[in-house]
């Protein structure tokens, strides 16, 4: 596994902890449709949460929520259409971002709530 790849691995495990400390129970992991892929599905009462977590290991370049591009928002929001026919399309759903990156060793979290609608 690559340096890359596990870093994302370990944020995305680190992304999981952080919204189960929240309330937040998981659905799917690296759930995919078509040429997409959520990071993570997760749920609190009658909410579904589509989960895009973005990971670097320092800021030079930039926030890494910064990096979720329009296309990327596209293809989440169309697994997740899928996903909902599939579950309960009664049930609201909002996409979040979860930011995380390393200040030292230590992993700092920024979780944006419907960010989606923010980023637009």
């Amino acid at each position: 596994m690559s340096d890359n790849r596990s870093f994302g691995t370990a944020a995305e495990v680190r992304a999981l902890d952080f919204l189960r400390a929240k309330g937040y129970t998981l659905l799917q992991t690296n759930y995919r449709y078509r040429k997409a892929e959520v990071d993570l599905i997760v749920r609190k009462e009658n909410l579904i949460v589509c989960v895009e977590v973005k990971a670097r290991s320092y800021l030079y370049y930039g926030d890494p929520a910064s990096f979720v591009s329009k296309k990327k928002i596209k293809l989440l929001a169309l697994a997740m259409d899928f996903y909902m026919q599939q579950m309960d399309p009664e049930l609201e759903v909002r996409f979040d971002i979860i930011s995380i990156h390393l200040n030292g060793k230590k992993w700092i979290i920024d979780h944006l709530e419907g960010a989606f609608e923010i980023l637009e």
